[in-house]
């Protein structure tokens, strides 16, 4: 009898260990899914102007919410409906998803969700990568006054503002990062360490063998170290590299370790991946939204443009850890269940 089958077997002769995997399910994809539901509702609300859910309810006077000051005018409604309308499907797409699917294991939902974090992580390391190293050539080419020649008065000024250089530049270059990423899988963040060693060494070589230095060539170093530093994270939270103030976890059984690590991830982890979310990205000027929207630079002269892609790390940091934090959720209440977990390498496709 293969695994799927005998976990059939076991929730029919007990209901109460199919009903938590059920809920337990449900609760994983629907906390992944708001996430993402909550990223594209911050697009729209402070990139494009839609009224946002909380304005919406407020017009509305639903849930207590107090009137605006100022109603909705017909084309916010509208936007308002479809925001709502949208949550509303989520919710039931995940239900849909889960009833349809009750042969899955907990431990399946669990690779599915580890899988997806490293495609996220895997596509980051790409977008990092491509739009350093265009930034640092333009950058380089601006220093020189070699862009008027190449591109011409009008470009050259553009290529100047960080708002143009954001748009035109490093956003087509940040999707087409995700296309590479789901077809190259064999080349990931660990990658990173060496092109930080690389930058770092080229600094070097240029300092003291050509006394040549300018700002973007640090900035290229620190973009890509605190790529290593938060990407890296949902990686080494599966595969056991953080470093652990281990007093007790190593003397505790399995069962009591995967108690621990399910409970710390919903309700440390998690909380702290929407504290930084909700924190950084409630209001037009927090200090997440604040930066990105306008496309924020350093301010030491001609260095690179990618200030505000830094600002953005910690989305990625707290999305791929929220995103990981359920997996590794889901495979340790998978082991408390008495499911058989199938021991294969974690993040396989990303090293």
């Amino acid at each position: 009898m293969s695994i799927s089958e005998d976990s059939q077997t076991l929730n029919i002769t007990n209901p109460g260990r199919y009903w938590t995997g059920f809920l337990l399910r449900v609760f994983s994809w629907l906390m992944v899914s708001l996430t993402l539901l909550f990223l594209v509702n911050n697009y729209l609300i402070f990139w494009r102007g839609w009224p946002g859910l909380w304005n919406f309810f407020a017009h509305q006077e639903w849930f207590g919410f107090s009137p605006l000051r100022t109603p909705l005018n017909e084309e916010n409604q509208m936007l308002g409906w479809i925001q709502t309308i949208v949550l509303i499907l989520i919710i039931i797409l995940n239900l849909l998803y889960v009833i349809k699917t009750t042969k899955k294991q907990l431990s399946e939902d669990a690779r599915i969700l580890s899988g997806f974090a490293a495609y996220l992580t895997r596509s980051f390391f790409w977008a990092v990568f491509i739009v350093g190293c265009f930034d640092i050539v333009i950058s380089f080419l601006r220093v020189e006054d070699f862009l008027e020649p190449l591109f011409g008065d009008v470009i050259a000024v553009e290529l100047g503002r960080s708002v143009f250089r954001g748009t035109y530049i490093h956003y087509p270059l940040v999707i087409l990062s995700f296309v590479i990423a789901y077809f190259v899988r064999g080349l990931g963040f660990t990658w990173l360490a060496l092109l930080v060693v690389v930058a770092e060494f080229q600094i070097v070589i240029s300092r003291f063998v050509y006394s040549y230095e300018q700002a973007f060539m640090g900035d290229l170093v620190r973009m890509w170290y605190a790529a290593l530093f938060l990407f890296a994270s949902s990686y080494a939270l599966v595969t056991e590299g953080h470093v652990r103030v281990d007093v007790l976890y190593s003397r505790f059984k399995l069962r009591t370790k995967a108690i621990s690590n399910a409970l710390g991830c919903l309700l440390l982890g998690v909380p702290l991946c929407w504290v930084i979310l909700l924190t950084g990205m409630w209001f037009k000027g927090s200090s997440l939204n604040s930066p990105l929207l306008s496309f924020e630079v350093y301010q030491q002269g001609f260095g690179m443009y990618t200030k505000y892609l830094m600002v953005g790390y910690l989305i990625v940091f707290a999305v791929c850890m929220l995103v990981q934090f359920m997996g590794y959720f889901l495979k340790c209440t998978a082991e408390l269940l008495g499911e058989e977990i199938e021991e294969e390498p974690q993040f396989q496709e990303n090293t």
